[in-house]
């Protein structure tokens, strides 16, 4: 069960949650990348922005030991490295809170659980990036197919937000990650793109979000990708607001330049829905802290 949140001694801070060590590329091995020296690249750029609060999620997908959750030929190509490892570490080499990116995989939940479980991590970050054997943001092994009547947009969307909405209430996940990552492609492909107002499809989301006690990720990662839009778009997030759910702010860095990239269009967002706080995470609980600042002149 997701914790509830507690609300202790405050300070305010800014954070940056959803970052990765490393780029995508399959070759790009922790020997590299899991350094105190690339570490330290990244608190340097947060710090240029105020940002105190770091947290490093790592793709499960790239762990030996997701194959025991699936074995989507695309986990097969990443799933190269050592969890226990990776965990080992963060916590013994960094200051950065430990997290890790855990795609929601239906039917597999009991072996999801049993893999978190395993380890001693601030925060959980829940993604959902296929629908079955379906990618929704990438071409290889994608959803999308035009000749496929039943993969219309409309179907689509209502299919990813069902199973956002499904991930919410699983009980894995603190944070539900880029939850309308869906709509990535924006104008670069017109018909993955339902013609209908994107609410009706928010709607099962903000209201599994708030049953459960999750935290939704304002994500400034979607200003970098074709979309050209925070996730979540703003109307999707004042739902969510509105709803009483708490926000965890990340920018979904694979690179330290992009830690806290996009900032000021986030904050500025917060500030005009009343979003005075944020989520913050330890050992798997949630506190709320109030809202810091960038510093002058950063953010972009």
């Amino acid at each position: 069960m997701t914790p509830p949140a507690i609300l202790l001694e405050s300070r305010r801070m800014l954070t940056d949650y959803h970052l990765h060590l490393r780029p995508d590329e399959a070759d790009a091995a922790p020997a590299e990348y899991f350094t105190s020296a690339n570490v330290e690249r990244y608190r340097e750029a947060a710090s240029e922005r105020g940002i105190e609060e770091l947290g490093v999620s790592e793709h499960i997908y790239r762990f030996r030991q997701a194959l025991d959750v699936w074995r989507h030929p695309f986990w097969e190509r990443y799933a190269h490295d050592d969890l226990d490892d990776y965990c080992t570490f963060v916590r013994e080499q960094t200051d950065l809170r430990l997290g890790i990116e855990a795609d929601f995989v239906p039917g597999a939940e009991d072996r999801v659980a049993a893999l978190l479980e395993s380890h001693d991590l601030d925060y959980v970050v829940g993604s959902v990036h296929f629908i079955r054997e379906g990618a929704v943001d990438m071409d290889d092994f994608t959803v999308w197919d035009p000749k496929d009547p039943r993969r219309s947009a409309e179907a689509v969307w209502k299919r990813y937000f069902e199973t956002v909405a499904a991930s919410a209430t699983s009980g894995l996940f603190d944070i539900i990650a880029h939850p309308d990552l869906v709509k990535v492609w924006g104008s670069t492909h017109p018909e993955r793109t339902p013609g209908r107002d994107p609410r009706f499809f928010y709607e099962p989301a903000v209201e599994a979000f708030a049953d459960a006690g999750v935290a939704v990720e304002l994500s400034t990662a979607g200003l970098r990708k074709p979309v050209a839009e925070m996730y979540p778009a703003p109307p999707f997030l004042a739902m969510c607001v509105e709803a009483g759910v708490p926000v965890a702010l990340s920018s979904d860095a694979h690179r330290p330049q992009d830690v806290g990239a996009g900032y000021e269009q986030a904050l500025d967002l917060l500030a005009e829905l009343g979003v005075g706080e944020l989520a913050v995470f330890e050992r798997r609980t949630r506190r709320l802290e109030p809202l810091g600042a960038l510093e002058d002149g950063q953010g972009e």
